[in-house]
């Protein structure tokens, strides 16, 4: 799915997205946001690598019959 889209779906438009990056860059300083962007990239892949666990976990005991 497109970012625009999800944009999109959550009601966020341009203008929007644009006060929510202000407000970042004001709050955060421009020193501590590849940080942040950092720490929430790691964030998401732990998250994918789990629920690829659980998945192939939930495939492989729906394979063996006991």
């Amino acid at each position: 799915m497109e970012s625009a889209t999800v944009l999109a779906f959550m009601g966020l438009g341009g203008q929007e997205i644009f006060f929510v990056a202000l407000f970042v860059l004001l709050f955060f300083g421009a020193k501590k946001i590849p940080e942040l962007m950092r720490g929430l990239g790691q964030g998401i892949n732990e998250f994918k690598n789990a629920s690829k666990d659980v998945k192939e976990n939930i495939e492989k005991s729906m394979e063996d019959p006991k």
